[in-house]
């Protein structure tokens, strides 16, 4: 597994798992098997989920690791493959096949691997007009998906409390209505210290949920 991808797998998990109160040994074991596994991404997302579908418990994860599997797979399997195989009908077909799987993370993930590569710090900004070009009128999908984010940036010098705030009055059917809250917290906060972890759960409405998100994406940024 890729080292960042590693470390955000085992934050997400732990923190989700000490939360809630409930046991991460024989989860984490299904689930690295999947992530580690020997053979095609396809076959990798079938072992996810049935790591999700024995340990019920951590359903809310399920998405959020498929994300996390993609980007391993980006950054670890597609070097074994051949030089053009994310322009392969294999591939597309995949793509077809998941195309209603995973969250607004994976670009998250894509991004803070740029910022990596491109020795730059994330900044919400950044991630808006560099990154998903929400301001060209080719992209305005994007634009409508972080149409919430874009309208409220302000909070990123904000307190995780008003960011909360916000979060809690976005639409159940907006796209970003369980990513908003971690990802702008992430922004304002990239860094926490163990006092500003505890002020953002004490902020949450779904504390293990909340948790694990945020844990995932400043692990994964280390």
């Amino acid at each position: 597994m890729d080292a960042k991808v590693k470390k955000a797998f085992d934050a997400g998990m732990y923190t989700y798992a000490q939360i809630e109160g409930i046991d991460v040994g024989a989860f984490e074991i299904a689930l690295q098997q999947a992530f580690d596994k020997e053979a095609p991404f396809i076959d990798k997302v079938e072992a996810l989920d049935e790591a999700f579908n024995e340990h019920q418990r951590f359903e809310e994860l399920r998405e959020i690791y498929f994300d996390l599997l993609m980007v391993n797979f980006f950054a670890e399997d597609v070097q074994k493959l051949e030089e053009d195989y994310l322009d392969s009908p294999e591939w597309e077909a995949i793509e077809e096949e998941t195309i209603d799987r995973g969250t607004e993370l994976l670009n998250m993930f894509l991004y803070l691997q740029e910022c990596e590569d491109d020795d730059i710090d994330p900044s919400l900004d950044d991630y808006l007009k560099e990154f998903l070009l929400v301001e060209e009128d080719e992209f305005q999908d994007e634009y409508a998906i972080y149409e919430k984010v874009i309208a409220n940036q302000i909070l990123v010098e904000s307190t995780f409390a008003e960011i909360h705030k916000v979060a809690s009055s976005l639409s159940p059917q907006d796209e970003l209505k369980e990513l908003f809250y971690p990802v702008m917290s992430f922004f304002n906060e990239p860094y926490p210290e163990k006092e500003q972890i505890t002020e953002y759960l004490d902020a949450s409405d779904n504390k293990p949920l909340d948790g694990a998100i945020y844990q995932i994406i400043v692990n994964f940024n280390k």
